[in-house]
């Protein structure tokens, strides 16, 4: 092997190891040290280290080992340095031990469950879980998960360091929930894999509205919780609606304009990402253990069923949905659905008590746009496609909703000129 191939070989090892091991050495590095910072430190310099020592040595037999050998060494050497906080001789000796194992993938203790519970703590703000979610298990960069927010790369790292700092003051345990919290806390951990999702999902600036980065990182951490603790039901179930969600991004823009669900071209969905889902699905119905996650699913499912799709069953689905999430969006595709089941003048009426909640939402003006064009209210449509245009997040949507606009002013146009 020559020196170029040989460096090109560790460059991909090592590129591999840390985009799907990182979380877990992070995780492990944490449960031995207690602290955030100092596990991303050292884990880092011993990916920086591995370049060298890979390349001029070979690859190791196992390299996420290697790496978390290296990484407790330099962690050992700065706390005996005192560049941290002192620790008990006892302590230092169980990390040298941890240190010197010639450790194998699989005897790495896997504490990425541990890891996204003290990450998703709700002491700290939505947005923080997200984010810290992001860098510790998904392993993006700051300046990633910035872009991701549209935030300042600055902003976020100050944002990262101080729920690190925050857990570590609070105590914030690196622990599974007890019996009697885990069914609250796990809904917390799935809403920060949603949220996500969505943040890839939704409408973005630039050439490219969907970051499919985002959306791939959401169904690795659902695929992750789903593996490290079978059997939950509303885990499946998100699982099960970002697949049914994903498997239609290959139709959602098309020549730069965004294409509605009705109208996009089946044949570009991603028919086994579909099935497992649907498998998916299944299975977390089986359980007789109902949740939010598993309606939006359910309703996935409809969509991707062949044929007409089945509306009434729908609407039923979004009042089941209400019940459990009585929020003013719900409220939104409720509407939504009714007018496509038929009923859209009521529809109509259930809009009207969201437009200030809603005011600064782009998929509410859309919709009111539409169904007041269906209901053949085209001033008050082309008011509300204005609206939907200014708060576009994307030029492919602003291109969707402009051809709207411009098809529901030809209507108007007509009957103006109609004897």
């Amino acid at each position: 092997m020559t020196a170029a191939s040989q460096a090109i070989a560790v460059t991909r090892t090592l590129e591999a190891v840390m985009r799907n091991d990182r979380g877990r050495l992070t995780a492990a590095l944490i449960a031995r040290l207690r602290d955030f910072q100092l596990a991303e430190e050292v884990l880092q310099e011993a990916a920086v280290s591995a370049l060298t020592h890979w390349g001029r040595s070979g690859l190791p037999s196992s390299p996420q080992g290697w790496l978390l050998r290296v990484a407790l060494r330099r962690a050992i050497d700065r706390l005996r340095s005192g560049q941290r906080d002192a620790r008990r001789a006892a302590d230092l000796a169980v990390l040298a031990a941890d240190e010197a194992d010639d450790t194998e993938p699989h005897m790495i203790a896997d504490d990425r469950l541990r890891l996204i519970f003290t990450c998703c703590h709700p002491a700290l703000e939505p947005k923080t879980r997200v984010a810290l979610t992001l860098r510790t298990l998904g392993g993006l960069t700051t300046v990633e998960i910035a872009g991701a927010f549209l935030d300042d790369p600055t902003a976020m790292g100050q944002r990262l360091s101080r729920a690190k700092a925050k857990i570590a003051a609070a105590g914030i345990p690196f622990a599974i929930p007890a019996p009697e919290d885990w069914a609250e806390r796990l809904q917390s951990v799935l809403v920060v894999v949603y949220l996500i999702f969505n943040q890839g999902y939704s409408a973005n600036p630039g050439p490219q509205p969907l970051r499919r980065d985002l959306c791939e990182e959401a169904i690795f951490l659902a695929r992750m919780l789903d593996a490290l603790r079978p059997g939950e039901a509303e885990t499946e179930g998100l699982l099960a609606l970002l697949l049914l969600t994903h498997s239609r991004h290959a139709a959602r823009h098309m020549a730069g304009v965004s294409v509605p669900l009705a109208q996009q071209d089946r044949a570009l969905w991603d028919a086994p990402m579909i099935a497992e889902g649907l498998a998916l699905l299944d299975r977390a119905m089986e359980r007789r253990a109902p949740g939010p996650f598993q309606i939006k699913a359910a309703i996935g499912a409809l969509h991707a069923a062949p044929g007409v799709t089945d509306w009434p069953q729908i609407a039923l689905l979004y009042d089941s949905l209400l019940r459990m999430e009585p929020t003013p969006v719900i409220r939104l595709h409720r509407a939504v659905a009714l007018a496509e089941a038929g009923a859209l003048e009521p529809a109509l009426l259930l809009l009207e008590p969201l437009a200030r909640e809603l005011d600064d939402y782009q998929p509410f003006h859309a919709a009111r746009a539409d169904l007041l064009a269906r209901a053949g209210r085209i001033a008050a449509a082309l008011t509300a496609y204005d609206q939907a245009i200014a708060l576009a997040g994307s030029a492919a949507d602003a291109s969707f909703l402009g051809i709207r606009r411009d098809a529901a002013a030809t209507l108007r146009a007509n009957d103006k000129t109609t004897p």
